[in-house]
């Protein structure tokens, strides 16, 4: 595809551009999460991103446009973003309008209660929903290149954004179920999601520094995936590592886990389109 092709051919730019755009990563988050009226780090604040557990080259390809990989998935997005699709030939633009517009924002408010689930759905289950409900178009598969495109281009929107859980009194007992699951010993390992990146965030596991797993890059492309991925990929990857069964995509349990997360991560900015190795 043309647009690939010349996405290809940015991402062979010198990686001085994003060295440069590396050392201006801390003074620009924080400008903009003031300038959001919240999410500036108080002096008590110990919270680091798992961009700040990364080395200076990889930081500068998640911040250069022209090297991050997954802004060819972005782009791939923007493409869909307008194409009609189903029974309904309806493309998401003909009900959201300009995406830069009218999802800024709708990225760091996930996940959120389904009113006719009655319970949290992440991001990447409303747009299935929203393809099949709307649409009238077969469902995309977890993980596939149409739903990471998507998922990428509306994520993209809210970068620099503070993350900004809804304030949902129907979603507390989510919550709770989420920091349960947060904290609970699992797998043949028998370990919590808790004892490595609450408890021991910044030690060493093999060669690869322990972040605190808050979840402000997704979808995010990873070196060792080589490609993108969603934030449940990357649970379902931690789950398979202590040796448990993973939860199944779109389940409940992954939907509440996710929005513990994010409360835990509340006024972090987004960073989409994450990098990590």
């Amino acid at each position: 595809m043309e647009h690939l092709s010349s996405w290809r051919k940015k991402l062979a730019l010198p990686r001085f551009f994003g060295l440069a755009a590396a050392l201006l990563y801390s003074v620009v988050a924080v400008f903009t999460a003031g300038a959001a009226g919240q999410g500036v780090p108080s002096a008590k604040d110990e919270r680091r991103s798992g961009f700040e557990f990364m080395g200076a080259s990889t930081q500068a390809m998640q911040l250069s446009e022209a090297l991050n990989p997954g802004m060819l998935w972005v782009k791939d997005g923007e493409v869909l973003w307008g194409k009609a699709m189903g029974k309904s030939q309806l493309s998401c633009a003909s009900c959201h309008g300009d995406a830069r517009t009218s999802m800024r924002g709708v990225a760091a408010r996930y996940p959120a209660l389904d009113e006719g689930l009655k319970r949290p759905v992440d991001l990447m289950q409303r747009i299935k929903m929203c393809r099949t409900g709307k649409q009238l178009a077969e469902p995309l598969r977890a993980e596939s290149q149409e739903l990471l495109g998507l998922e990428a281009y509306v994520a993209y929107q809210s970068r620099g954004m503070p993350v900004a859980p809804p304030a949902d009194a129907r979603l507390k007992p989510f919550i709770a179920s989420g920091l349960q699951r947060f904290q609970q010993r699992m797998g043949q390992l028998d370990l919590s999601c808790a004892q490595c990146h609450a408890e021991r965030s910044g030690q060493r596991l093999g060669s690869s520094l322990i972040p605190q797993a808050h979840p402000t890059g997704y979808p995010q492309y990873r070196l060792e995936w080589q490609g993108l991925g969603s934030l449940q990929r990357r649970l379902r990857g931690c789950m398979s590592g202590v040796r448990a069964e993973p939860f199944a995509y779109d389940s409940q349990e992954l939907a509440e886990l996710e929005l513990y997360l994010a409360v835990r991560a509340k006024g972090m900015p987004m960073e989409g389109i994450g990098v990590r190795p």
